[in-house]
């Protein structure tokens, strides 16, 4: 008999209504039994027969339940993830990590302590135009590459009605908020950077934490250039890669989570797959021809990062996301927090 996973649901805004929920009901591995919700039952319509707690510690303390997975505001990922360890749960925590590489290497030490797994939601890495460029740099069409290039642009002049995310001491600002999907990409692709140079501002005029990025992450010769911001209203391409060989661009973003804000549930046999008409676009020089054409993106699949979950916790599979590789996420925040406000160049020490 396939073991099922008594689960909770720590927070019921946009990352855990649309980002968890949607996956846990779908794999038949996991049965969420309570949900955290400090005002309303929106969970209901999902999991009809949930257990409504008003309260962190009701849920924190249910001895039925193994798993708890942390949608909370930034700044309660670490104190709610930490109490959930030392109660003997495994925790799923949404990205950002931790606010602190401090923070995160105490949770490390004490889910190793515990013989305890937690797992960081770093999802975008089951984006289709991630997999299709993990695919194509290995195939090593575009031959040694010397500049990555990747954005996550938004238009949102008018502040969040979100507070929180507008509270520096609360982990707002776009860094911590897009900065740890861009991070971990490049991470994943190429390493941990010799250099880093960043900066990092405020555009917004009323705007108490920032809302624009431009990090530089130099290994020797090649550069990855990760942006965002808040105030691109005609965003340009998402991706741009430059090798010997040729170029990459990509324009668009994965279909899933405007899928799952619509209510789509995963699992259909379209599901994550993109139009041909947002493919990314290749250029490369072969046989003294100039080779034009387009990639097929690869369908995306958050589901993955479930699947991984449940094979740890049930089969002792390795960990598609080691805590460590989240916790060097949040040091390279902080480096380029160090450089921005320094203003040059800073060596990598993790």
């Amino acid at each position: 008999m396939k073991k099922i996973i008594q689960t909770g649901i720590v927070g019921y805004g946009l990352s855990g209504r649309y980002f968890h929920a949607p996956f846990l009901k779908a794999h038949p591995g996991f049965k969420v039994i309570k949900v955290l919700e400090r005002k309303g039952d929106a969970s209901k319509e999902l999991f009809p027969e949930v257990e409504i707690a008003r309260d962190f510690d009701s849920i924190v303390n249910d001895p039925k339940i193994e798993l708890l997975v942390i949608a909370t505001p930034n700044d309660l990922h670490y104190p709610m993830a930490k109490s959930c360890l030392q109660k003997g749960k495994h925790v799923v925590i949404e990205k950002p990590f931790t606010l602190t590489s401090k923070q995160a290497d105490e949770l490390i030490s004490l889910a190793d302590k515990k013989k305890l797994k937690i797992f960081v939601y770093q999802n975008r890495r089951w984006d289709g135009d991630f997999l299709t460029i993990q695919k194509l740099l290995k195939s090593g069409a575009l031959g040694e590459v010397n500049e990555f290039e990747a954005h996550f642009d938004r238009y949102r002049p008018k502040l969040t009605t979100r507070l929180w995310r507008e509270e520096e001491e609360k982990g707002g600002g776009v860094l911590f908020d897009l900065g740890p999907h861009l991070i971990d990409q490049t991470l994943k692709l190429f390493g941990i950077p010799d250099k880093l140079f960043a900066k990092i501002e405020t555009q917004r005029k009323t705007s108490k934490v920032d809302d624009y990025f431009r990090l530089i992450f130099s290994y020797g010769k090649m550069k990855a250039i990760l942006t965002a911001g808040m105030l691109v209203k005609d965003p340009g391409p998402r991706y741009i890669i430059h090798g010997i060989i040729g170029s990459f661009v990509k324009y668009g973003i994965d279909p899933q989570e405007e899928e799952l804000r619509k209510g789509i549930q995963p699992g259909d046999a379209s599901w994550g797959m993109e139009a041909p008409e947002h493919w990314g676009l290749i250029t490369i020089d072969y046989a003294d021809m100039n080779v034009h054409g387009s990639v097929e993106t690869e369908p995306g699949n958050y589901m993955e990062f479930y699947n991984n979950v449940y094979d740890v916790l049930t089969k002792k599979a390795p960990m598609a996301v080691k805590p460590v590789e989240a916790r060097n996420v949040i040091r390279i925040i902080e480096i380029a927090r160090e450089s921005s406000l320094m203003k040059k160049e800073i060596k990598v020490k993790l």
